[in-house]
């Protein structure tokens, strides 16, 4: 990836993204995509979009969820301790003791996430698995007075971790879950313009995901497109413990290419475009199977309007929904041109009616 690429991604990778509270994300989002595309608004729901080509046909929306896991600001006491609730589906074990930044009006609040100390849990306690009810978040502040002062009921929160490069490839970060997929949807748009496509090219950074699909459900409604390409992260299976699930989920890579996702979610047509893109390409990818409608952006747009023709790339991931999520940006790379040379390869004959 070129240092100008890898600089956007840092910086995206680094704004908080509270699923539900995406503003700040979409408008990194939209500044980048200002620089190349047609135009880009934010609809009523948040979701940031960037059209290339926007008088060509068909209409193509390619889709990235932007919002992340996050915690949400439920209670104050009157000793100044903030309790939460999730945004999104957490582990609790993984929050004791974490860094958070907490999204105020007056301004981002570091605050610890605080637990009884393990010296003095009792021996059942110890056996019992961690509650987001059994825990906190310290802000320092005096009491609750000053704590209101500061934070507000409903204020987000996300883990304190940025964006770093392991080796090989490699990247870490909170929030890979889906932000590289809004990144990934972009670079596809900026790729095809220069590949004179037909369609007309809606990149889409989709909101509220986590809890439900919500943005995507919303903007393919208002597109109205003839097809609509998610990007999601999925479940890379090269590391320990996972042998025994690859029986059911499939076996996936760090490196060796974006997953194309195949199964009752997925035009069968547009899945197979896909596939001879890629070997005509020579771009790696991996295949995938999903028996049911998935977890993604991909669920909500092929069932819009009077259906659209549906596909879903995965960028393999590690450690999903933890503070340290990791990708390998050779896939991202490989994803986006993927996605940019099917993209380009459409117009209004080409045909996604299954048979």
């Amino acid at each position: 990836m070129d240092s100008n690429r890898l600089e956007f991604f840092r910086t995206y990778m680094a704004t908080a993204c509270p699923t539900g509270y995406e503003e700040e994300a979409t408008k990194v989002w939209c500044q980048e995509a200002d620089r190349f595309a047609d135009r880009t608004w934010v609809d009523m729901h948040g979701n940031g979009f960037a059209v290339i080509n926007e008088g060509g046909s068909p209409r193509v929306m390619l889709a990235g969820h932007a919002d992340e896991i996050g915690l949400q600001i439920s209670h104050v006491d009157k000793d100044g301790y903030l309790y939460f609730t999730g945004l999104g589906g957490w582990d609790p074990q993984i929050l004791p003791g974490q860094r958070v930044r907490i999204q105020s009006a007056t301004g981002q609040i570091l605050g610890v996430v605080g637990r009884k100390p393990i010296h003095l849990l009792g021996d059942e306690e110890r056996k019992k698995v961690v509650r987001l009810e059994d825990l906190w978040i310290d802000i320092g502040a005096r009491d609750g007075e000053e704590a209101a002062r500061l934070v507000a009921i409903g204020d987000a929160a996300v883990i304190d971790y940025g964006f770093s490069e392991l080796r090989n490839g490699l990247v870490t970060s909170r929030g890979l879950d889906d932000r590289v997929g809004a990144f990934t949807v972009l670079e596809a748009a900026r790729l095809a313009r220069d590949l004179s496509p037909k369609a007309a090219i809606y990149a889409v950074a989709t909101v509220q995901e986590e809890i439900g699909v919500r943005g995507a459900t919303t903007a393919a409604f208002g597109l109205d497109p003839k097809v609509g390409i998610a990007v999601d992260v999925g479940f890379a299976t090269d590391t320990p413990s996972l042998e025994a699930e690859k029986k059911k989920i499939g076996e996936a890579s760090m490196g060796k290419g974006p997953l194309v996702t195949r199964g009752p979610n997925i035009n069968p047509k547009l899945f197979q475009l896909f596939l001879d893109v890629a070997a005509k390409a020579g771009i790696p990818f991996q295949t995938v199977s999903s028996p049911r409608a998935t977890g993604t952006d991909a669920r909500a747009i092929q069932i819009t309007r009077a259906g659209v023709a549906a596909g879903l790339i995965g960028i393999p991931s590690r450690y999903m929904h933890s503070p340290s999520e990791v990708v390998h940006l050779d896939d991202v790379e490989h994803a986006a041109r993927l996605i940019a040379h099917v993209v380009a390869s459409i117009d209004d004959q080409t045909d996604f009616i299954p048979g």
